[in-house]
């Protein structure tokens, strides 16, 4: 077993060691995981490049069942996300110390893997969106997935040498601001299977990722893809242009043809900030709701 296999192994707890095959096969098969999960929530999917073995491929389709059937409540979902703003995604690649937070279930309202520790935090890796990669028609670029500390960039970057690579802090961060400018959205992921917690964070797309395209199909009715804590709000400088109507990744904004102004359904938004940043006129800005949870802000959680 090569060292970052069983970092993998060492980093689980003790009662779900046996969740240490299901780690190994999600994170070095990423692409035909996600191919599998597509095909499974019944969307298009691209064959991945890579073949598997058909024991493999049973084997991903027997991990993403228990996946599916758990992902009905927050009590029971092993696999999920939250949205969190560009300044927060920000700060989770940037720290200079180790990590280690059990936010309070009104940031993470998960019953399991709800923690964000994070061993080595220079340690960051970003690769091929597997998303993106199992769609028809994508978009670009591809590369936008990041890993966040140890010892998952290093078990990514060893086992998928063609798809990831290692990255500073700073480049992470400009891989971040760049996609924001795209439209795509922050989503850090949790799982059981990387230690109970935190491991990673993508930039979703709506035309590509799972968790998004879902969303917007079941009209928010999905438990495991939680909005940020802050809902986008109107002001009376809004001219009713409809680039944010546009933009929006989760059909969450309308123009009123009456009052030719900006409309948020608030049970849709996220709380991406997308809108926030491409109005010209700065008409919408994000405002803490304490009914859409609260947000996974480091620094404020650090100093709580």
């Amino acid at each position: 077993m090569d060292d970052s296999t069983k970092a993998i192994y060492d980093i689980l707890p003790q009662e779900d060691k046996n969740h240490a095959f299901h780690a190994y096969i999600y994170l070095k098969y990423l692409n035909n995981f996600l191919y599998h999960a597509l095909q499974k929530a019944g969307l298009p999917a691209k064959e991945p490049e890579k073949k598997l073995d058909p024991a493999l491929d049973n084997m991903i389709e027997i991990i993403l069942e228990e996946i599916f059937e758990t992902a009905a409540s927050v009590d029971t979902s092993i696999y999920h996300s939250k949205i969190v703003r560009l300044q927060d995604a920000i700060q989770l690649v940037t720290q200079k110390q180790d990590l280690s937070l059990e936010p309070p279930e009104q940031v993470i309202p998960f019953k399991i893997a709800r923690n964000i520790v994070i061993r080595n935090p220079n340690s960051i890796a970003v690769g091929e969106c597997a998303c993106r990669a199992a769609s028809a028609e994508h978009c670009s670029p591809l590369e936008v997935c990041l890993f966040v500390g140890e010892p998952f960039t290093s078990f990514v970057t060893e086992q998928n040498p063609d798809k990831f690579r290692k990255i500073s802090q700073e480049e992470a961060v400009s891989i971040l601001e760049a996609e924001h400018k795209r439209g795509h959205v922050h989503s850090a992921y949790f799982k059981r299977e990387t230690g109970n917690g935190f491991y990673a964070i993508c930039n979703c797309c709506p035309c590509c990722c799972l968790n998004v395209r879902m969303w917007n199909l079941l009209e928010g009715q999905i438990p495991t893809y939680v909005p940020s804590g802050y809902s986008s709000i109107v002001s009376d400088q809004c001219n009713g242009c409809g680039v944010c109507v546009d933009a929006c990744p989760f059909k969450a904004i309308s123009i009123n043809e009456d009052e030719q102004k900006a409309v948020v359904n608030v049970t849709k938004c996220m709380g991406c900030g997308v809108c926030e940043d491409i109005c010209a006129v700065g008409a919408l800005e994000l405002e803490r709701n304490p009914a859409r949870g609260e947000p996974l802000d480091v620094e404020e959680l650090t100093r709580g």
